[in-house]
């Protein structure tokens, strides 16, 4: 196969992959309530089919980088792909909550494959002129998932079942495979590293039990002594796994990357960030549905908006970049999603529907923004040697962010909340809007990581040429 006709097929490989996860995921966050109320448990506490989805992707991703040098992308980028697609049968299989989170693990982990080993074979095939269009190219694809999730999810769990919406997945996944065997380039690495046992097990243990603790903290009664020993042994498992990586000469995740400063400032900066924004794919479907009064079919229209407006600017954010820049992007942007989040908290049921359209349109065109500029920098000043685990770098930390994020926006919610019951829709709503306050402060404040940008960070890819003015 040459090289062309890989630059020409690629992205739909990756993007049909990418669709099928995004898709999953925005159907499920729609169905939350439906699916609580099958399985006999509260809203909230389902909280855990979502964050162990992407806490298994933090913990899977590590390794992928690892499996795709030593076995190749295509078989790897296909094993993912089946094994999300047999897991999604499983989901809807489930008869409690336990086995649909297990099933959600099983499903983490093939998406732990599927992406950076996507976003690797990207890298690998396209030159830094050309990385930003075709990231933006397999975006765009992509965000149909989200598009059609909540709404179809909607439909789907007002007409027939929650159950029925994980097997959506099943002929995506059939065609997923069908292009991975005739499209996708096989890249390995012609001198594998080894695998780094021990750094696997301090980065997974301590990732693992941070984000538990953030979940079984406002879900469970915890007394304050074993919240401080379980949050001290995470935060030590982590540390032990950065002395560990400066000792080893193959470490999981090698933290000398991050003196790049553009790489440095897109992840850690990138990683604040998603704090703020990533509690509201969870929480919008609860301010719609329980706060609102809503069905879950009309939630789900409700969601469009911000997908439709996502897709919009991918076709727009590269002359963006090119004409302002890194810098001034991020730091502008990065406070227009604070105020929006933070204008959710005016949303009640005497709010036009247009306004709430309006506002989901905002949300849609600066997170898009946003994404395209943090994912993009990441790789501007990376040398190809140090693609695949830069990749796995910013792939492991992206999805620790959202886990992180996510448990955040329920933690506050549920802090808001107190002790009212979730039936009661006055206190739902009014925790929601404290909630959103709190998360747009949040993310305003993060846009003081990307000062330490200079303004012609990133013009390798934006521009096409570094030395283009």
């Amino acid at each position: 196969m040459n090289s062309s006709t890989v630059k020409r097929y690629l992205p739909w490989v990756v993007a049909t992959a990418l669709f099928m996860e995004q898709l999953d995921s925005t159907i499920v966050n729609t169905a939350i309530p439906a699916m609580a109320a099958s399985l006999q448990v509260t809203p909230l506490s389902l909280k855990a089919v979502v964050t162990s989805y992407i806490l298994s992707l933090a913990v899977g991703i590590p390794v992928s980088g690892w499996m795709a040098d030593r076995f190749g992308t295509r078989r790897v980028f296909g094993i993912a792909v089946a094994v999300f697609t047999a897991s999604s049968i499983l989901c809807g299989l489930a008869v409690n909550a336990p086995m649909l989170v297990v099933a959600r693990i099983l499903q983490g982990i093939g998406a732990a494959m599927m992406m950076p080993v996507g976003r690797l074979t990207i890298l690998r095939t396209f030159p830094k002129s050309e990385l930003l269009v075709a990231m933006n190219f397999v975006i765009i694809p992509a965000l149909i998932g989200p598009l059609l999730g909540p709404t179809v999810g909607g439909l789907i769990v007002h007409w027939v079942s929650w159950r029925e919406i994980f097997f959506v997945n099943v002929p995506v996944g059939l065609m997923a495979l069908l292009l991975v065997y005739r499209y996708m380039p096989d890249y390995r690495s012609d001198a594998p590293r080894p695998l780094d046992l021990t750094g696997l097990l301090l980065f997974s243990t301590g990732t693992a039990l941070l984000s538990w603790l953030l979940e079984i903290f406002g879900e469970h009664t915890i007394g304050p002594a074993p919240v401080a020993v379980l949050f001290l042994l995470s935060i030590s498992l982590l540390v032990a796994y950065g002395w560990h990586a400066r000792q080893t000469p193959f470490p999981l995740l090698r933290l000398a990357l991050f003196r790049v400063r553009t790489f440095r400032v897109s992840v850690v900066g990138g990683f604040i960030t998603r704090l703020g924004m990533g509690g509201l794919p969870f929480l919008l479907p609860f301010l719609y549905q329980l706060g609102l009064g809503l069905p879950a079919w009309q939630s789900g229209l409700l969601m469009m908006p911000t997908a439709a407006a996502a897709m919009s600017m991918k076709l727009i954010s590269t002359r963006v970049l090119r004409r302002y820049g890194y810098r001034q992007v991020l730091i502008v942007n990065t406070v227009m999603i604070g105020l929006t989040i933070s204008l959710f908290a005016q949303v009640n049921g005497d709010t036009p529907i247009l306004l709430i359209v309006l506002l989901g349109l905002a949300q849609g065109l600066f997170n898009s923004l946003q994404f395209s500029s943090m994912n993009s920098m990441a790789y501007a000043d990376i040398e190809t040697p140090d693609s695949s685990m830069a990749s796995t770098i910013a792939s492991s930390l992206q999805q620790l962010s959202m886990s992180f994020g996510l448990a955040c926006g329920s933690l506050v919610t549920a802090w808001y909340l107190g002790d009212l019951p979730q039936t009661d829709r006055v206190a739902v709503t009014n925790a929601l809007h404290h909630a959103f306050l709190t998360l747009g402060g949040l993310t305003i404040l993060s846009s003081l990581s990307f000062w330490t940008l200079r303004s012609d960070d990133g013009e390798s890819v934006s521009r096409g040429n570094p030395q283009e003015v």
